[in-house]
Formats: structure tokens, sequence, C-alpha cells
């Protein structure tokens, strides 16, 4: 068979794709890894530690904490399986409760978590336009002018005169 190859091709261009092929399996497997990376990074950002720091995951801030490196290891071994993401946060929740979850599920009453501060703000902001409008659209009674007495004109007349320069 060698013999046959080297028919076909020389050994430069033999080792030329040899090469070649070490190099595409070292980037299928690198693509992998950072898939897996990615997946780990994105899901530990979805999840809170629940040492009670109510942080990240992947943002904990306790020093030697043991529950988050624990959490940590847990969602590398459901990425190693080969776990969805939907799973790997369902299983977290089963195991944690719903508490886990660093943002709430966009279903059931859940939802409302994400639908009541807009809400919230829209109604706020139409509230204080009303008001706004209603100050506006409100009249002020204006005081009447009173007729000068020839007192207070003696009086404006000597202010006036102190107060130039």
């Amino acid at each position: 068979m060698r013999q046959n190859l080297l028919r076909y091709f020389d050994r430069a261009t033999l080792r030329i794709w040899m090469q070649l092929s070490a190099v595409c399996l070292l980037l299928i497997f690198t693509v992998g890894a950072a898939n897996i990376a990615s997946r780990f990074n994105s899901l530990g950002h979805q999840l809170i530690c629940t040492c009670g720091c109510n942080e990240v995951l992947l943002d904990c801030n306790h020093v030697g904490c043991t529950v988050s490196t624990q959490e940590e290891a847990e969602l590398r071994q459901a990425l190693d399986r080969g776990d969805s993401n939907n799973l790997i946060l369902q299983n977290f929740v089963q195991k944690y409760g719903p508490i886990v979850l660093a943002a709430p599920p966009k279903q059931g009453f859940d939802l409302m978590a994400w639908i009541m501060p807009g809400l919230v703000f829209l109604l706020a902001t139409l509230g204080t336009a009303l008001l706004i409008r209603k100050w506006r659209l409100q009249t002020v009674p204006m005081p009447e002018p009173t007729a000068a007495s020839p007192k207070m004109d003696a009086i404006r007349d000597k202010i006036r005169r102190e107060t130039t320069i």
C-alpha cells in the first residue's frame, strides 16, 4: 500500500497532507472546546450562587466559597455530558429551587416580573403628565390693583432717591 501511495504522492506532498489533517483535527477539537467554554460562561451568568451572597454563580466574591465551586463543577459535568441549556437550567431549578435563576422565567406568574416595571413606569409618566396638565389649566386669581395713596408715593420716591447712586 505504501508503494501505491508513494506512486501517487511524493513524500513532501504526503507530509503536507498529514500536517493539514492534524491541523484540521486540532481545529475541530478547539472549536468544540470554545463552544463548551462559551456555553459555560453563558449558563454560569444565568445562575445565582446559593451560598447566600446573591451573586451570579461565576461572579461569587466569597473567598474559598465551596458552594460556588460545587455548582460550577456540576455545570461542567452537565456540559461534558452534552445536556442542553434548558435541561441544565431545569436540573438546577429542581435541585436548588427557582431562586437559583438570575432572571425569572418568562412564563406563568413570573411573567409579571417582566411586565410590571414597564407598566409602573408608563403609569407614573401618564400620572405626572396629567398632574402637570391640571396645574397648567388651573387659574390663579390675581389681586386687583389698588389705588396708589399719596403717602405710599412719597415713600417710594424717598426710596428711589436714597438707592440711586
